[in-house]
């Protein structure tokens, strides 16, 4: 197997992650906003309810969403591509479309795992500590899995889009109700039996239980489980995501 395809795509998303310090620094802001906002606001309410420490509850919720918004987004750059003809030269090469496609997944998955380190570091200094610190191990590997699913996700939505302008519209319309809706800012017990049933579909939901289960020691279906559906879904999207990227036409 040829992996030169795969690691310039690779090494290109990193390129542009490093060159973009706007874009590095944007996306901290939602972070920090539900750190200081909720995190603060919320706390003594929370711990007032019997709860216990809100930020230990939070930190897991706004790490994955930090990595779904970083991976989610990264699929706009295969519109911009499209536009001004750097997709048209890369997919003329004699390389599989497949190839591409997975580097370009491998890289946007770096990219959001970079930023959910970020997001980790600037947890601790709002008084997020683990349950042990050599957790840390395991959750990398958790996030980077969340990395995968969701920037597979982006890009299988990117590769039927050509209007750039359309893509972030979407996008809003799926992550805002992804990342509210999945336990990232509120406990799964005891939901209403709709918005229950809408946490079950949403894989986001996984992503957050597991971070939680390895971070703080809580979870609500069980770290097995979430590595099972998480797995899955990721399968589904990477079939979906590679037969789209396939179908592209420039």
């Amino acid at each position: 197997m040829n992996f030169g395809p795969m690691y310039v795509m690779w090494l290109r998303q990193l390129k542009r992650y490093a060159r973009s310090k706007s874009r590095m620094i944007g996306a901290l802001g939602q972070p920090l906003l539900f750190l200081i906002a909720l995190g603060f606001g919320f706390g003594p309410i929370y711990e007032k309810a019997g709860g216990g420490d809100y930020i230990q509850f939070l930190a897991p919720g706004v790490i994955a969403m930090s990595i779904l918004f970083t991976s989610m987004f990264s699929g706009i750059e295969i519109i911009w591509d499209r536009q001004f003809g750097f997709l048209k030269e890369t997919l003329v090469a004699p390389v599989h479309r497949w190839q591409i496609m997975l580097g370009r997944t491998l890289g946007g998955a770096t990219v959001a795992l970079i930023q959910g380190i970020i997001v980790l570091l600037i947890c601790f200094v709002f008084g997020f500590r683990p349950t042990h610190f050599l957790y840390l191990l395991v959750a990398l590997p958790l996030m980077f899995l969340i990395a995968l699913l969701f920037t597979t996700l982006g890009t299988a939505i990117a590769s039927r889009l050509d209007d750039m302008q359309a893509f972030p519209l979407i996008m809003n319309f799926l992550i805002m109700p992804m990342f509210f809706l999945s336990g990232a800012l509120f406990p799964l017990e005891g939901l209403p039996k709709g918005i229950a049933a809408v946490t079950l579909v949403n894989p986001l939901s996984y992503g957050v239980d597991s971070l939680r289960a390895v971070l703080i020691g809580s979870s609500h279906w069980g770290l097995l489980t979430d590595l099972v559906v998480l797995i899955v879904f990721l399968a589904l999207t990477s079939i979906w995501g590679t037969y789209s990227f396939s179908k592209i036409e420039v």
